[in-house]
């Protein structure tokens, strides 16, 4: 089965002989799907009513476990935005009604910041909605398959995710 890039890297084979064009069969292929998942990420929020950044702030949360709160550095941590686009953030999600600020009691002049349960619900449905699209995409590899894929991934990924700093 061919696919864009077997004809993109063709194209550059024709026309570059002289440079080596492997790179592109495999990045290539990894960033158009980043692509399809980009779409298939989207269309599973806002079916449940949000947006990419605040599934990502509110699964953060989940993600903690009972009872579901974090400081905003906590946050910052692991959406990897600014201190300032991530009060932005829990001042739109508190408006909604999704999180709450609450009294940090280890830290008088902190807060932390506590899903909602509806916030919960919301991310809970949006990541059912998501792992739905995401099998969807994946449904052509057998399980052996996913395996491996996620193992090379990892391979490519760790590197960039362990830079200190």
């Amino acid at each position: 089965m061919e696919d864009e890039v077997d004809r993109l890297v063709a194209a550059w084979r024709r026309e570059r002989p002289d440079l080596d064009v492997e790179p592109l069969e495999v990045l290539s292929r990894v960033s158009r799907l980043a692509r399809h998942l980009d779409r298939a990420r989207r269309l599973a929020f806002s079916e449940h009513g949000l947006e990419p950044w605040e599934f990502d702030v509110l699964t953060s949360l989940r993600r903690a476990g009972a009872p579901y709160q974090l400081s905003p550095g906590q946050l910052l941590t692991q959406t990897l935005v600014t201190s300032g686009t991530m009060t932005n953030r829990i001042d739109r999600l508190a408006k909604k009604g999704l999180v709450e600020r609450l009294p940090d009691p280890s830290d008088r002049r902190g807060v932390l910041v506590r899903l909602t349960p509806e916030g919960r619900d919301r991310a809970d449905e949006a990541l059912a909605g998501l792992l739905a699209q995401e099998r969807a995409i994946l449904a052509q590899l057998s399980q052996a398959q996913r395996g491996d894929l996620a193992g090379l991934l990892r391979q490519l990924t760790a590197p960039f995710d362990n830079i200190p700093g």
